[in-house]
């Protein structure tokens, strides 16, 4: 899929929710922003699925070792379009009753985007309020898949939560917020 900034109305979208958001991202200018993503069709493409399944997708930083801008989902809760998942495709394949359609892994995959991890979803909850009624997948240390386990994690009593699950599970309330580093 091929796309251009200007040739799409969520570039409209973006600007939108950068202007309305500047809480997120203070120090960062729109214009460079821009210009990065129009210089990067494939980013478009991860950016338009991000919003396309729910994600809401808003820069949240600029990283200056690797010379990314940071854009993450910050939908009040977890993307609706990316629930109802297992953490990764090897716990869909070992799940034999009732198998998911899909699992998270596989989708950020297909999106190019990444999950988050602890540190990334702490900090997330630091911009706003998310996840409050639902939950979200988080990378989790492969030690941990090994043992067939995986994270997730969500907010509630004012206070951000982790907790484990088996990575086969999967719930109607569960989805995964991505990640994606906009790098030229």
């Amino acid at each position: 899929m091929s796309l251009r900034v200007s040739d799409h109305a969520f570039a409209n979208t973006y600007f939108k929710r950068f202007k309305e958001n500047m809480s997120r991202h203070k120090d960062l200018d729109w214009i460079a922003i821009e210009k990065r993503l129009a210089e990067d069709p494939e980013k478009l493409f991860s950016l338009f699925e991000m919003d396309r399944t729910g994600g809401e997708p808003d820069v949240i930083g600029y990283d200056d070792t690797s010379d990314a801008y940071l854009f993450v989902d910050c939908s009040a809760e977890s993307p609706v379009g990316r629930r109802s998942l297992c953490y990764d495709q090897v716990a869909l394949e070992n799940r034999k009753k009732n198998p998911p359609s899909g699992s998270a892994g596989s989708l950020a995959a297909e999106m190019g985007i990444e999950l988050l991890d602890e540190e990334q979803y702490r900090n997330l909850q630091k911009l706003g309020v998310f996840d409050v009624k639902s939950s979200s997948w988080i990378r989790t240390p492969e030690s941990m898949r090994k043992l067939g386990g995986a994270l997730f994690g969500d907010c509630r009593y004012d206070r951000v939560f982790f907790y484990h699950n088996g990575a086969d599970s999967y719930y109607a309330s569960r989805g995964f917020r991505g990640l994606l580093f906009h790098r030229v």
